[in-house]
């Protein structure tokens, strides 16, 4: 397996409040580990959200004695959003801080994915899938049928998020295996990159470009080309190479 990474504060935002988690190797009892969240809160409440809820997830996941991998991501997951709630307790700057999370794990062909809020994975082959579901106001619209997508893609409340680490307690994720295919790859990111690029575009940035590496870069420089209105975050996995990295 190889991941890449890149993370751009966009065009509109003052500070990168993304933050973004991958290894390759062992976690604790799980294989490889890429993270990837999106703050939100006050000037610095968003930035330390993301990174404080991504080194709580990773430090249990690393300490989890715990064997199923979806049972050791929803622990870690919880006990980061119990941090998150304990720490905005303790300095009124935190107060109402939180932020999304995507967590995947691949153990041989088979990937588990764990998500609260609107940052997205993909599975990317000759077509774009997206797996995880949006926990937005707009998104739940969509799903009800009382709003189309591409309306919602323009929609004023397309950033209001129902489901957010430190949120709420006991916090509701929702799970979802994946069986992978040889030679297709796996796309985590953040709303930067969705609100400023369809998904078609996306699958055929990737498609055109020579490496991954080029891809991501090619996204982001898209995603600011066209506002860059947030800041943009990609993974791009390619779960079965064995070449040597490059970037």
């Amino acid at each position: 397996m190889r991941a890449f990474s890149k993370t751009d504060k966009g065009k509109r935002r003052e500070m990168n409040q993304d933050y973004v988690y991958t290894s390759e190797g062992r976690i604790g009892n799980l294989p490889n580990l890429c993270i990837l969240a999106d703050g939100m809160g006050g000037h610095n409440a968003g930035d330390y959200a993301s990174r404080y809820t991504v080194e709580t997830i990773v430090d249990s996941i690393e300490k989890d004695e715990q064997k199923e991998p979806v049972s050791i991501i929803e622990q870690a997951i919880q006990r980061a959003n119990q941090a998150i709630l304990e720490k905005a307790k303790t300095d009124i700057d935190l107060d109402g801080m939180g932020t999304t999370v995507v967590v995947a794990t691949i153990v041989d062909n088979e990937m588990y994915v764990a998500n609260v809020g609107d940052s997205r994975l993909y599975v990317i082959g000759e077509e774009i899938h997206q797996i995880t579901k949006d926990h937005s106001f707009v998104q739940e619209m969509v799903r009800r049928g009382e709003l189309n997508a591409k309306d919602a893609r323009v929609h004023p409340d397309r950033n209001i998020i129902t489901r957010a680490i430190g949120g709420a307690k006991p916090l509701e994720v929702d799970f979802f295996e994946v069986e992978l295919k040889e030679k297709e790859r796996v796309l985590m990111c953040s709303d930067g990159l969705t609100d400023m690029i369809e998904d078609e575009d996306i699958l055929k940035i990737l498609k055109e470009q020579k490496s991954t590496a080029d891809g991501i870069e090619c996204l982001v420089e898209t995603a600011n080309e066209n506002g860059g209105n947030d800041n943009i975050t990609v993974v791009v996995i390619e779960p079965f190479s064995d070449e040597v990295k490059t970037c």
